[in-house]
């Protein structure tokens, strides 16, 4: 028996000295790429590319946002004005609310897909660059993209509304549903107005943050996170709006109820849900990741 290694037989349990795990098997560098490519971005990934895309919305134009978040609001209109229609359709068919509720995502899938200012949008995108770089200049920006995008979408979702009021576009059982949807509503307390502001907050961040996990399936993602914003009857500033209103110019209910009983609280609800729990929370899990 040979105590010389060149003589001794392999062990065929011993690894490799390849720098690879044991276990693992040997892979071409093509291959290796194929592997990478097939993984799903770090969260990391994730988090700069909305910290970009923040700070290129941050940059724009008093001009540049006020159109982008007035095409907005109008463009929200639909989500307030399909489901009507649709349930004007489907009364009576079994489970028929499902589909009533897929009508809300008309309005959130154009506004994304045309690139408009959504403020609810912004409450992660927009909030990213200043928990990463926390100063004075990076507030200012933020309440000023806030601002603007915040009236605009308001002043398109009211001229969507007027419209419908006015134009005499509706026949009598829509406008009957749109009136119903409202007052659905506004049956909520100032209390579940905020508490459900959180979660519609938190649903579009998550969509947010979802879109550049998913790129080929944004059209899904979108649909589902703001299918379920419906479905929950959750409570969202902008679409919401355009709802109440409706009821607004239609002598239902006076303005202020509309800004201090659903505005404001539903306002509140959806930043917090939306930047103070999800934005802050992703933040700090990037932050712990980073070491």
């Amino acid at each position: 028996m040979t105590n010389d290694p060149r003589k001794r037989s392999p062990n065929k349990h011993q690894p490799a000295d390849d720098g690879e795990p044991e276990g693992s098997f040997r892979i071409s560098e093509r291959e290796r790429e194929e592997v990478e490519e097939s993984l799903p971005p770090r969260v990391q990934v994730l988090h700069e590319v909305i910290r970009i895309e923040g700070n290129a919305e941050l940059a724009r134009s008093v001009a540049a946002l006020s159109w982008s978040s007035l095409a907005a609001g109008l463009s929200m209109g639909f989500s307030m004005l399909i489901p009507a229609l649709l349930y004007v359709h489907l009364v009576g068919v079994p489970g028929g609310f499902l589909i009533v509720k897929l009508g809300y995502t008309v309005g959130f899938l154009i506004v994304v897909a045309a690139r408009q200012q959504l403020f609810t949008e912004n409450t992660l995108t927009a909030v990213l660059p200043l928990m990463t770089h926390p100063n004075w200049d990076a507030l200012w920006r933020l309440l000023r993209l806030w601002g603007i995008v915040l009236v605009g979408n308001l002043v398109g979702g009211a001229l969507f509304a007027c419209g419908m009021v006015y134009m005499h576009v509706l026949d009598a059982a829509t406008h009957a549903a749109l009136v119903s949807q409202a007052e659905e509503v506004m049956r909520n307390s100032v209390l579940q107005m905020f508490t459900k502001g959180i979660v519609a907050g938190w649903l579009v961040a998550t969509m947010v943050w979802l879109m550049p996990a998913l790129p080929n399936a944004k059209v899904f993602v979108i649909v589902l996170m703001t299918w379920l914003i419906g479905l929950g009857n959750f409570t969202h500033v902008i679409a919401g709006s355009t709802e109440i209103l409706y009821l607004v110019f239609h002598g239902d209910l006076p303005t202020l109820g509309y800004v201090l009983r659903f505005a404001l609280p539903t306002l509140a609800g959806n930043i917090v849900g939306g930047s103070v729990i999800f934005g802050l929370i992703s933040h700090v899990q990037v932050r712990s990741d980073d070491g």
